[in-house]
């Protein structure tokens, strides 16, 4: 069994704790045995332009692929909803620049969470310049919460 088999196994294992319907993150579905691509459905507060207006939005349907080069590539990561981020676009997300073959999949999940709540995001380098600009000249409208999203992977260890 090769290097990616095994991370993949061991993603699978460590993603379960994704499986509680009640969680701000659960899988949706998963394909793959074991699983390269994972749709996640996020609880989490984040903002959408809906009539030229930015509103919130608390639903959010994520695709996480596991390429044939991974774990030393990062996954590709996209929207299936429509998002209002400077470092998301439709089709990905910007979270793979930090991306290292020791970072777990739940940590990047946890990472992910964390921008569509903007605690996290770079105006500097924006995929989506209408977000960034959107976010200079609202800095006191962000985090949109202070959910500790890192409990997630506390809550797991525990079951």
């Amino acid at each position: 069994m090769g290097l990616r088999e095994r991370r993949l196994q061991a993603d699978a294992r460590e993603m379960a704790r994704f499986r509680r319907p009640d969680g701000p993150v659960r899988i949706v579905e998963m394909e793959g045995e074991p699983p390269e691509r994972y749709l996640l459905e996020f609880a989490v507060p984040s903002l959408v332009v809906q009539n030229r207006e930015v509103r919130r939005s608390d639903r959010h349907l994520v695709d996480i692929f596991l390429t044939l080069a991974y774990p030393r590539q990062a996954p590709q990561c996209r929207m299936l909803t429509p998002v209002f981020h400077p470092n998301i676009a439709p089709h990905a997300i910007c979270a793979g620049d930090h991306w290292t073959p020791g970072e777990s999949l739940p940590g990047l999940v946890v990472r992910i969470a964390e921008m569509l709540a903007y605690q996290n995001y770079n105006v500097k380098s924006p995929l989506n310049g209408d977000a960034a600009r959107w976010v200079e000249a609202n800095r006191g409208a962000v985090p949109l919460t202070r959910e500790d999203f890192w409990t997630l992977l506390k809550e797991g260890q525990e079951e």
